[in-house]
């Protein structure tokens, strides 16, 4: 294993490595970029994305990124390429590391065919607007790539049009795809234009995930679709910004049952003076009665999902209500309320969000008796300091005070227990070539 691991090691640096070369070989025509990132991060958890019991001791552990990034541009060219090293500080032994966490982040080559249209293939992030449904995750030690060919046209407006086809394995017969945590295949359209104070995006997705029924002691596969498509708004005053989004996602869930929700949000930012700044806002997440979860075998599924959007950015820092969690769930209202300030260096940012169900909860045990929406409130509390120009530290309290509801949604831990967060994480991003 230990040979493994080097020569990964050897084999991701060594392109790395063609990638200096070339740039020097070529410094006349060609542009090359090579900068770092190392991103430890401790946190103490109590009460981290569920409810604990009072009894339940916390969790304390340090994770940390290391990336290595290079950038390669020779005319109408591009490349990017970015591997990285995730763990956890004393996952590995000290002498035989049997831990191989490094990976291929990104890993792609555009060319432009003319000024304005472009074609970029490989492992790339995607992030659209404001994260909503497509963003890189990047709080996750890991964040978030897809492996695709995106085709670009970008001049008076920009029009993105993206094409997906994944396999788990190099197969001779069939496309069969056993990997659920991840799509199939996957079709997207964005535009978005400009009017001068307003912005406006239009996004389609046909999401196809992979789909196994056993039948006679036979897996049966077959790829179902769901497509999601909406629009993304800004308008931008002096010291106001307005934004707003509206999505709806129909066909069939990867379950292949019914799907029919909806999404809504509306918010604002204004700044007070050059140091103060408030904001508000609200999000909806349409969701499934449980009481028709009960009475209809055959229900629809009303749970939207943001998919591949960076959901740590919204509906609090805690992550109670994170992407992964929203499946055949009563959905989410959200109303959320913010306060910054910034002094030379440091930034801080208080949030507090009101959490409430968007449609029925059952209490345990009964078939019709409801309980209230209510869910709780968390308030979350941000530090950013700024070191130098590569280097910033960063840290956060969050406490959730949830109810009986959030309890009886979560099925596990006590409402009334201390649930609470605190994290520290630096931040060094090296430019090594620029």
């Amino acid at each position: 294993m230990q040979t493994k691991m080097k020569n990964r090691l050897f084999l991701g640096y060594k392109w790395v490595l063609i990638f200096v070369f070339l740039a020097l070989g070529n410094n006349l025509i060609a542009q090359f970029t090579l900068n770092g990132e190392f991103r430890p991060r401790a946190e103490y958890r109590h009460g981290l994305k569920t409810l604990v019991a009072k009894n339940d001791d916390a969790a304390f552990h340090i994770s940390q990124r290391t990336r290595l990034n290079a950038g390669f541009r020779v005319e109408n060219l591009k490349f990017g390429l970015s591997i990285q090293d995730v763990r956890l500080w004393g996952e590995a032994p000290q002498q035989i590391n049997n831990s191989n966490r490094l990976m291929l982040h990104q890993g792609w080559a555009e060319y432009g065919f003319s000024p304005e249209f472009s074609v970029k293939l490989g492992r790339m992030e995607l992030v659209y607007d404001d994260a909503r449904i497509f963003g890189n995750v990047n709080w996750s030690q890991h964040a978030k790539s897809h492996d695709l060919a995106l085709f670009k046209y970008e001049k008076n407006f920009k029009l993105h049009a993206g094409v997906a086809f994944n396999q788990q394995y190099d197969q001779l017969l069939t496309t069969n795809y056993d990997m659920k945590s991840n799509y199939k295949t996957m079709q997207i359209l964005w535009y978005n234009k400009k009017f001068n104070q307003l912005g406006m995006s239009i996004l389609f997705l046909n999401n196809g995930m992979e789909n196994v029924k056993t039948i006679q002691n036979t897996d049966i596969y077959k790829t179902v679709f769901s497509q999601t498509y909406g629009t993304h708004l800004t308008f931008d005053l002096k010291n106001i910004a307005l934004f707003g989004s509206a999505y709806y996602s129909g066909g069939k869930d990867a379950s292949e049952r019914k799907l029919s929700a909806w999404y809504a949000a509306l918010g604002l930012d204004h700044k007070l003076s050059n140091a103060v700044g408030i904001g508000a806002g609200w999000e909806l997440l349409s969701g499934t009665s449980q009481k028709e979860l009960t009475d209809n075998p055959d229900y629809t599924n009303r749970s939207f999902s943001p998919l591949y959007g960076t959901s740590h950015k919204f509906n609090g820092l805690m992550d109670y209500f994170y992407a992964g969690n929203h499946l055949n769930t009563v959905g989410l209202s959200d109303l959320y309320l913010n306060l910054s300030y910034q002094y030379k260096k440091i930034n801080w940012v208080l949030t507090s969000h009101f959490f409430s169900a968007a449609n029925d909860v059952l209490k345990i045990g009964q078939t019709s008796e409801l309980m209230d929406k209510g869910l709780g409130t968390e308030i979350d509390l941000t530090l950013e300091y700024e070191l130098n120009d590569f280097a910033t530290v960063n840290a956060g309290y969050s406490q959730m005070f949830g109810t009986e509801t959030l309890q009886t949604i979560k099925q596990t831990g006590d409402y009334k227990a201390t649930n609470n967060w605190l994290w520290l994480m630096v931040t060094f991003k090296p430019v090594f070539i620029k």
